[in-house]
């Protein structure tokens, strides 16, 4: 309150216009990211690349990392029963992270088909999970390798984003907030362990 009395009436109409313009500009993003996700998008173009995208989109889930560990964890040595241990912690941990920034952002996913699953199941858009997850395990992989693990990963990661915008689940900015995510709890997950 004191600092509205203390400014002059040109400041004040500098903040106010200020404040009106920055939603035009964030809307103005909105439109970017939505033509750039069109553009990728191939989820109703039948064909080889299409197929490629769904392998890729899919092989981000939960579902199929949970497994994938639970394996190597039951058949693995100790040390891959503690690496798998570590990276099924940091799954469970950038998932609750992920889960609490898709409730409090809401951003819808963008119209579509396919994914009916992702869309009935979890119907918000940012930041990616798969994403996350994909950049996350790659950072922990650097950490607890082995190094072709990481290196894969480093590989991997980056088709699955693209993937998930290319069938039409997410925007760009979506994956790339996930990205950055995953990254964020990647470091905190090679803090910790």
């Amino acid at each position: 309150m004191h600092g509205h009395l203390l400014m002059t009436g040109s400041q004040s109409t500098s903040t106010r216009s200020t404040e009106a313009e920055a939603p035009g500009r964030f809307s103005a993003l909105l439109d970017i990211d939505r033509r750039w996700s069109a553009r990728l998008r191939i989820a109703e173009k039948p064909g080889l690349a299409r197929t490629l995208a769904i392998l890729l989109a899919h092989s981000g889930d939960s579902w199929f990392w949970g497994a994938a560990l639970a394996t190597v964890w039951w058949t693995g040595t100790n040390l891959w029963k503690w690496r798998t241990s570590v990276m099924f912690l940091a799954i469970a941990a950038t998932a609750v992270v992920v889960m609490a920034l898709k409730v409090a952002v809401r951003r819808r996913r963008p119209a579509g088909e396919w994914g009916k699953v992702y869309r009935s199941t979890d119907p918000h858009s940012f930041p990616s999970g798969h994403a996350a997850r994909m950049m996350m395990l790659g950072v922990v992989a650097l950490h607890v390798g082995p190094p072709w693990l990481a290196a894969a990963l480093a590989l991997w990661a980056p088709l699955v984003a693209l993937a998930r915008v290319a069938m039409g689940v997410h925007y760009l900015s979506d994956v790339v907030g996930g990205a950055v995510l995953g990254l964020l709890m990647g470091g905190l997950t090679a803090l910790l362990f």
